[in-house]
């Protein structure tokens, strides 16, 4: 079974989507399951994982809804204020929804690079486990040492890296990423996706060879048994097609074992997420 273990939906407004700029004219429509499910199917897919896109709790009903129409999409990853001391009411809502896997908020975008560390955010982290639920981790590399500290504070709880945890691909580096990262991977309660990688470089002109040295480092860091492939679909078409990002990354994992390919490709995201 291949899984792409992160995309998104979205019924496409100014107000709600601000973040979309002018450069980002192509992904400023709707992207719905019939969208996906084409691009799924020319590239072999059989079922995904749906993230969140906006802050609301409105946005995980959004998800839910799609994936009780559509048996392709396996999993959700919404979103809570996970900063409420009421978090667990809000959570209570979603008790029953099977699909829901896990929760996500866009860390990346506060002001505050230590948002994470607050103590109202961790207490929601803590319903969470309670939950029995994953975290998607959505960071910049400049938020890894601060990330290090946070999942040290959760050792029971299961997270997931989205992006690689989104390195200075367009500028060549490697370094502090690579040598936080593998710090990071030493917490056997983290995982990470392979996706977001082809935006963080040079959206017309970066090459294959350019995401090798980043995709070498994830596996050595993480192994086949920690990686999942995602898309970053609609996001990706920025910079890649989303037929070629499967190519690319089907491509780079041949050289594995046809057991560690399972993985990344299919098995880890059916783990994590209990899909």
């Amino acid at each position: 079974m291949k899984i792409d273990s992160h995309h998104h939906f979205w019924n496409y407004n100014e107000k709600e989507y601000g973040w979309m700029n002018d450069r980002m004219a192509r992904i400023r429509r709707d992207f719905l399951p019939a969208d996906l499910k084409r691009e799924i199917d020319r590239a072999g897919i059989d079922g995904v994982v749906s993230v969140q896109a906006r802050q609301t709790v409105e946005e995980t009903r959004f998800l839910l809804a799609h994936a009780a129409r559509h048996d392709f999409i396996r999993g959700v990853v919404g979103w809570v204020p996970l900063i409420d001391p009421q978090v667990r009411d809000a959570m209570a809502e979603f008790s029953g929804a099977e699909k829901l896997k896990g929760y996500r908020h866009v860390l990346h975008d506060e002001e505050d690079d230590r948002y994470m560390l607050r103590e109202d955010f961790n207490a929601g982290i803590e319903a969470v486990t309670e939950a029995n639920l994953i975290y998607d981790i959505l960071i910049f590399e400049k938020h890894l040492p601060q990330t290090i500290q946070f999942v040290d504070r959760h050792p029971h709880q299961a997270f997931v890296v989205d992006h690689i945890a989104k390195p200075r691909i367009r500028d060549g580096y490697l370094s502090p990423w690579r040598s936080l990262l593998n710090e990071l991977a030493r917490r056997e309660n983290v995982y990470c996706k392979i996706s977001g990688m082809a935006t963080e470089a040079d959206w017309p002109s970066w090459t294959e060879a350019e995401l090798k040295p980043y995709l070498d480092t994830v596996v050595e860091a993480f192994g086949p048994q920690r990686l999942m492939f995602g898309s970053d679909w609609p996001v990706c078409l920025l910079a890649v097609e989303y037929a070629r990002w499967s190519r690319i990354v089907s491509a780079y994992v041949s050289s594995l074992t046809a057991a560690e390919q399972e993985r990344i490709l299919g098995g880890t995201a059916v783990e994590a997420y209990k899909l």
